[in-house]
């Protein structure tokens, strides 16, 4: 399943990167850029837009832990209770229901895209399966470590908060479906 690099997380977005991270080592600059260009390069309704600048992601980037997703590999389960939100940074997931048509997808997630954001919501079970369709890199941000951000730095947890509500509305405005999506 998940394999963990052991090292914090390095994300940032949009606009607000480009000279303000030169003082990261160089992995943790190689590691933002490319969730940077992921997230900027993703060009759908549900995506995840938090209004953060460099270094709020930064301090964000410090609750997060970075994971490696071997093809063929389930990230989320479902049916599993599991409070954890997934930044997906590089690779390909598939999205699909227990019991349902064979090949039947509920939505392919790319680079930038988030997974499992209900998690950050309810402690309940996981409504679909997301499974690596290519070798990925996700950032897990578990509902303990968001709670702990949101006693230190709120203004970091409220903003992560509305985003990922506004990616589960947007994905239950599109039908209901690629809410199922989130897992």
């Amino acid at each position: 399943m998940l394999r963990s690099t052991g090292r914090a997380a390095a994300v940032s977005a949009g606009t607000a990167l480009d000279n303000s991270c030169s003082s990261l080592p160089d992995a943790a600059t190689m590691d933002i850029t490319a969730y940077v260009e992921a997230l900027r390069s993703l060009n759908t309704a549900d995506a995840f837009r938090p209004r953060l600048d460099a270094g709020q992601w930064r301090v964000l980037s410090q609750y997060l832990t970075q994971h490696d997703i071997r093809a063929g590999d389930l990230l989320i389960r479902q049916g599993d209770s599991d409070r954890t939100m997934y930044f997906v940074a590089s690779g390909s997931l598939q999205v699909f229901v227990s019991g349902a048509a064979p090949g039947a997808r509920v939505a392919v997630l790319r680079a930038g895209s988030v997974t499992g954001e209900p998690g950050l919501f309810i402690d309940g079970p996981r409504s679909a399966n997301v499974e690596a369709m290519t070798p990925c890199v996700v950032w897990a941000l578990r509902g303990p470590r968001l709670e702990e951000l949101a006693q230190r730095v709120p203004v970091i947890a409220l903003e992560v908060i509305r985003a990922a509500g506004a990616v589960m509305a947007a994905r239950l405005r599109a039908g209901g479906a690629p809410l199922s999506a989130s897992a």
